[in-house]
């Protein structure tokens, strides 16, 4: 990719030189009449060079994560405590809240005694059966009481567990829902953990240009955030659907966050790279003049602008691509040519890229 322009030095001094000579010369009486010399309009050029340019695509999407997860309570109860604010990051597991658990104890302690009697009871029924001293009726209905005891006992120990609250995933606490001392229902929102190590973005591709993007393709974001900055990501996915009702492709990018400076929700521009061409004649954009869908520049030759209509290919921020109508090392007008005609006599003040 062909580097990005230098800022252009400041042509003033040029400039003026070039313009007060020739009016100098124009003072002398002795050649002022009849003098229809034209003047010559300085100019700044560039020459047709040689780099690699490529094909983008380019769209707008809002940055997001697609691993994310609303923690929830599976228990109604008090909260008891909270132990993680917004931003702190946290690995699957943490502990984030706690619920008053003390009835929880309670029940617990009951369906354990209850397993406890009733695994003794089945017991004895065991011992009675195998004397023939116990109906198999009474000895199955034991059975179904100590196995629903047990039940018993497992749902009360996943109700104390369950009221320790937990990371399900990795991440940021982006979001928290609730106070300590508020009462919570069961599926009640009470915080949300963000991934930013993987994030994505949706694109919507009008149909027409589907056909340019393929899973793997390289693509750049730049963000108002962080300004002068490009970030780099992938194609991911394509959807093999089209949505009837707009005419565009879902196209999903992968983004490197490795800075950690991209979050969800932000807003970007990007570029997928879907061509490229590693040897092509580049011209600056500011060097073209569009007129009625046709390409023109200013070729500086022999002191005079000559017009010259030219065939453009791919672009990048800074250069268009010359299929026809230049060669390596022209000069093209790139300021001053809003004052140039075709034949009109030029002076060149700089040269960009000298």
């Amino acid at each position: 990719m062909p580097s990005r322009p230098n800022h252009r030095r400041p042509l003033f001094a040029g400039f003026a030189l070039a313009l007060i000579l020739p009016l100098g010369a124009c003072g002398d009486s002795g050649t002022s009449e009849g003098n229809t010399e034209e003047t010559a309009v300085p100019v700044a050029v560039a020459p047709v060079t040689r780099d690699r340019i490529a094909a983008t695509y380019k769209g707008t999407a809002t940055i997001e994560s697609p691993n994310e997860a609303t923690v929830v309570s599976k228990l109604a109860g008090v909260l008891q405590a909270i132990a993680v604010e917004e931003g702190q990051t946290v690995e699957a597991g943490t502990v984030l809240a706690r619920l008053d658990d003390e009835r929880l104890r309670l029940e617990l302690d009951r369906a354990r005694a209850q397993f406890q009697r009733l695994s003794k009871e089945l017991e004895r029924s065991e011992q009675l059966s195998r004397q023939k001293l116990l109906s198999p009726d009474e000895r199955d209905r034991k059975r179904y009481e100590h196995a629903a005891a047990k039940a018993d006992l497992e749902l009360a120990e996943l109700n104390l567990r369950e009221s320790v609250i937990r990371a399900p995933i990795a991440g940021v606490v982006s979001a928290r829902e609730a106070k300590v001392g508020n009462m919570v229902q069961p599926h009640q929102a009470l915080f949300r953990i963000t991934d930013l190590s993987a994030l994505e973005a949706r694109l919507h591709v009008p149909e027409r240009e589907m056909r340019k993007l393929a899973v793997g393709q390289h693509a750049q974001l730049e963000i108002d955030t962080w300004p002068g900055e490009r970030f780099v990501g992938r194609v991911l996915r394509l959807n093999p659907v089209v949505d009837a009702a707009t005419g565009t492709v879902k196209v999903t990018l992968g983004l490197d966050n490795a800075a950690g400076k991209l979050r969800p929700g932000m807003f970007g521009r990007f570029r997928v790279e879907y061509d490229s061409r590693p040897d092509a004649l580049l011209i600056p954009k500011d060097a073209v003049i569009i007129e009625d869908a046709n390409a023109f520049v200013f070729v500086i030759e022999d002191g005079k602008a000559r017009r010259r209509r030219i065939t453009l290919g791919f672009s990048d921020p800074w250069h268009h691509e010359v299929l026809d109508g230049l060669a390596e090392g022209d000069e093209v007008v790139t300021i001053g040519r809003a004052s140039l005609k075709d034949g009109a006599p030029a002076q060149i003040v700089e040269t960009r890229g000298s």
